[in-house]
């Protein structure tokens, strides 16, 4: 394991930037070579382990481009270049949608380490406008439950779970799925990025995985307003996470999954992904419904449990490709929030065992974007930083 955390530092050394005053990390050198939302917040997880002055100036890095309403744009071009060279509608520098809401985690994962009151009162300003926006701007109706304009803000662009939404079958080619993904950028655009008005008539979903996050980063956002003596702001925020709470209950549960919704009707989208594993992450499900999910979903070989689990798509699905992305390999931050979601719920010896799945497809492939679940081969981006998050898996 110290060889593996050696590893580790020099991946980060490596995939580390300088801009002017901001320092960030790119996922990959070759394929992702600009600073991404939820990827940073994972490498302030990681860095806390071993560089709490890089994890802080990740995070500042991140929360430095905000817009005026509050949202952080899920991409940050500090130098431009010819991959991923995308119109996004606001100049060259930023993106024009977010990514799941890891932020207040981040943020309370490095005071956990060294309890620096001034470094949160420092970055709290931002953090509560983004999970402002996200509570008024996502939910403009308060049915509690975020909506997302674009595929790309799950962190799962090509996930199977919005194949019916965009108009796509279970099996396609990579560059419709893209077309259509690029076709709501477009129309954002159109919209003036007006997300309750306008852009819910284009692509308004309800994601499992997003809500599920919100939920438990409300609760680390409620920490941090303690620690602050913000009394008034824990207690909005913790309202607001009860309130979510018992709005995926009623709107997402059924025969014992938390589905994502699409459409005014909440119509459930019963594709099963990862997504159905998330709540674990956020202490949705009670005892008994963990314990199914566990034994008869997660750990079945037929489903999610293949040589190296877990698929983010289930082997019985017919979208389920082992080498497309989103649409069954392998991801190590998925490994990563299905682990903490074990442990919640005591299942230690199902959270060793992915741990040493996961370290298993390191040792024999490098730090690669994701991996076939049936072979372990590694695939994608080569240098890719999400490896690093077996430091937390502990």
């Amino acid at each position: 394991m110290a060889q593996f955390e050696d590893q580790i530092k020099t991946l980060f050394a490596n995939n580390s930037r300088q801009a002017g005053d901001w320092q960030y990390t790119v996922p990959s050198p070759q394929s992702y070579p600009y600073q991404w939302l939820w990827d940073s917040c994972f490498h302030v997880i990681i860095y806390s382990y071993f560089d709490l002055g890089r994890a802080k100036a990740e995070l500042r890095s991140l929360l430095a481009k905000r817009f005026d309403n509050g949202m952080v744009p899920h991409m940050i071009y500090w130098k431009r270049g010819p991959v991923i060279d995308i119109d996004w509608g606001r100049g060259r520098d930023v993106s024009t949608i977010t990514q799941p809401p890891m932020i207040a985690y981040a943020a309370w994962q490095i005071f956990q380490k060294d309890n620096d009151l001034d470094f949160l009162e420092s970055v709290y300003r931002p953090i509560f406008h983004y999970y402002k926006y996200l509570i008024n701007e996502r939910d403009p109706h308060e049915k509690y439950i975020l909506g997302m304009i674009n595929p790309d803000e799950s962190g799962e662009d090509n996930s199977p779970r919005f194949d019916g939404v965009l108009g796509l079958p279970p099996v396609h080619r990579f560059d419709e799925n893209l077309a259509k993904r690029i076709g709501l950028v477009n129309e954002n655009i159109k919209c003036k990025f007006d997300a309750p008005f306008c852009m819910k008539n284009f692509f308004w979903v309800k994601d499992v995985p997003f809500n599920a996050i919100m939920v438990e980063n409300l609760q680390r956002l409620v920490y941090i307003a303690e620690k602050l003596e913000r009394g008034y702001d824990a207690e909005y925020f913790s309202r607001k996470r009860d309130a979510m709470i018992k709005a995926m209950r009623a709107l997402m549960f059924e025969d014992g999954f938390y589905w994502s919704t699409f459409g005014e009707n909440y119509q459930k989208i019963k594709v099963k992904t990862w997504a159905i594993f998330a709540p674990l992450f956020a202490k949705l499900l009670s005892r008994d419904e963990a314990e199914i999910l566990v034994k008869n979903h997660l750990t079945n070989p037929k489903e999610f449990w293949c040589p190296y689990p877990i698929s983010t798509v289930s082997v019985n699905e017919p979208s389920f490709n082992p080498k497309d992305m989103w649409r069954g390999p392998v991801w190590l931050a998925v490994n990563w929030f299905v682990y903490q979601g074990l442990k919640n719920y005591g299942y230690n010896e199902e959270a060793a065992a992915l741990k040493e799945k996961s370290l298993a497809l390191i040792a024999k492939n490098g730090f690669r974007e994701y991996f076939n679940p049936l072979t372990g081969e590694g695939l994608g981006a080569r240098d890719f930083t999400w490896g690093g998050l077996l430091l937390d898996m502990n």
